[in-house]
Parts: structure tokens; C-alpha cells; sequence
């Protein structure tokens, strides 16, 4: 097999037929045909796993009723994508594990993981679905969790405009230079979001009338400089640098400032800082409140998750 045919990009889509995987499903069938991609949808059956002093770890094969069901779940989700988009190449599997596991197995760095912003597990996170936040946080490349409207649909299943919150770290660069390429592969529009807080601990009429210059302007200063820093050691590293991007410097806090810009956007793109084992810690703060709150797609990029 030759490295090209090994690493095929394909999007990974994880259905078990509520809504929100068919949502999931309509928005990755989509995106399947733009990176002419294969589509792999898989449908987890979560069988628990028995632990042995003589056999070791082993994990319970599903009844028959189960295995029919499972099929029944990838034909009827099989059919429904290409239905949506004729062409398109997909493959299904069921698997035995638990759906965060089963996506992640199934997927590789140069992929992209899809999914309901619930569902596909029988325990709600106090958040997202739990499977949105374990996916988001752990999967090998960047992740999309898909909200539904009330017919079950995804709001848009374009890239024509996408919006990503930037600051000063390593990941919001990273999540940069992936917004980035979405919007160039795309020929859309790419929207810069950058949010800063000015703190008054003394009147600021009163400082200004004394000479001070107002924090607002320095804090614009630095915003302004902190983008473009950012765009061009994004745009340097062999981008499209003719796509459209705007900047938006607000006082509102990050999840507000990105939530408030993405409206009427297709996507947000955020980069994940998230630690720790506790499901809370799996995402960093906004990254986890874009999730719980958005009405639009979310781009998740996992920490380190698409690197070699």
C-alpha cells in the first residue's frame, strides 16, 4: 500500500440514530465531498469489558439482536448521506467499544472526527454531551461537534465564513493556522476575534484629565499588534494569503466576543488548552463554553492533535 493511500484524509462520523447524529451525519457528508474524503461512519455498541485472572481483558460480543440493530443504525445512516450527496464515498463500522473510543481508534491526524452535541452515549455531560467533551479533548486531530435545529438539521453545512478566537498562546496559533487553512481550502471568509477586559481600579475620566493615556488605547495598541503578529507567522507558512480577514477587537469576554462575531458565520474554530482527567478540566474554559452555547458548528483542535 503506498503512503498516499495510507494516510487518505477521511472524515469520521459517529451515528446512532437521534438527532443529533444525523445532524453530525448531514454536515460531515458535506464536508466529505469538499476534501473529496472517504466518509467513515461508525456506530459504537459501548459492550462492557470483563477483566480475568486467566483470560485476561476480553469484552462481551453482542447478541445477534444487537449486531442487526447496529447494521440496521450504518445502512439507514449509509443511505441517508449519500442521498444527501450523490458520489460520495463512505464505509461503515461498527464497533464494540464505547463511541469516544471508537472515534478515536478510527481516526487519524490527518483526519477530522464528527459528532452530535449530544447524544451517542447514555450519560449527559453537565456541558456537552460526554462524548463531545472526551472526543474534543483526546482525539489524534481537530474535531467538529454539530448542533442541530428543531428538524433535526444542522444550521449551515457550508465553510463560507468561519470565525476563530485568537490570544497569545501556542494553541490559539495553532487554531489560527487551521481556521486558516479551512477558509483557504474553502475560498471563504476568515474572521479574527480578539477580546481584552480593561480593568478601572480609578476613574478613568479623572486619569485621563491627568495626563494618563486610556487603557483603552493601550489595550488596542496591543491587540492590534498581537493579530497581526499572529497573521503573518500564520500567512508565512505557504498559506493562500488573498483570503478576507477581518479583525474584531472587543471589551466582552472571550466566549461572548466570539459567540457575538459568529453570528451568521458557518463554523468556529477554537484550540483546545484543556488538562487534566476531571471532565471539567478536558477542555480549556472557552473552548468548552463555545461548545455549550453555540448554534453553529465548532472546530476543535485538540491539544497537539494534528501533530506528527
Amino acid at each position: 500500500m503506498s503512503v498516499e493511500q495510507e494516510h487518505r484524509s477521511t472524515v469520521v462520523v459517529g451515528v446512532d440514530g437521534s438527532d443529533h447524529a444525523r445532524a453530525a451525519l448531514e454536515w460531515a457528508a458535506a464536508e466529505a465531498v469538499r476534501r473529496g474524503a472517504v466518509l467513515r461512519i461508525v456506530h459504537a455498541l459501548g459492550m462492557p469489558v470483563v477483566v480475568s485472572a486467566y483470560d485476561g481483558t476480553t469484552r462481551f460480543q453482542p447478541t445477534d439482536e444487537m449486531s442487526g440493530q447496529a447494521t440496521r443504525v450504518l445502512v439507514e445512516a449509509r443511505e441517508r448521506a449519500v442521498g444527501l450527496q450523490p458520489g460520495l464515498e463512505s464505509e461503515t463500522v461498527t464497533a464494540l467499544e464505547e463511541a469516544p473510543l471508537a472515534l478515536i481508534r478510527h481516526s487519524h491526524p490527518h483526519d477530522l472526527i464528527v459528532l452530535g452535541a449530544r447524544g451517542l452515549g447514555t450519560v449527559a455531560a453537565a456541558f456537552v454531551g460526554s462524548v463531545s467533551v472526551r472526543v474534543a479533548a483526546h482525539a489524534p486531530c481537530p474535531v467538529v461537534v454539530v448542533p442541530h435545529d428543531d428538524q433535526g438539521r444542522p444550521a449551515t453545512t457550508s465553510l463560507d465564513r468561519i470565525v476563530v478566537g485568537v490570544d497569545g498562546s501556542r494553541n490559539a496559533r495553532r487554531a489560527l493556522g487551521l481556521a486558516v487553512d479551512m477558509a483557504t481550502e474553502n475560498g471563504g471568509e476568515l474572521l479574527v476575534v480578539h477580546s481584552w477586559e480593561v480593568p478601572y481600579p480609578y476613574d478613568p475620566v479623572a486619569m485621563t484629565a491627568a495626563g494618563y493615556r486610556p487603557q483603552e488605547d493601550v489595550f488596542e495598541q496591543q491587540a492590534q499588534e498581537l493579530v497581526a503578529d499572529l497573521l503573518a507567522d500564520t500567512l508565512e507558512d505557504g498559506n493562500d494569503a488573498n483570503i478576507e480577514v477581518s479583525v474584531v477587537r472587543t471589551q466582552a469576554p472571550p466566549v461572548d466576543a466570539v459567540l457575538r462575531a459568529a453570528e451568521g458565520a458557518d463554523a468556529i474554530v477554537v484550540g483546545s488548552r484543556g488538562r487534566g482527567t476531571v471532565r471539567g478540566l478536558l477542555l480549556g474554559s472557552v473552548s468548552q463554553g463555545i461548545l455549550h452555547r453555540s448554534r453553529i458548528p465548532v472546530v476543535v483542535l485538540p491539544k497537539h492533535g494534528n501533530e506528527d
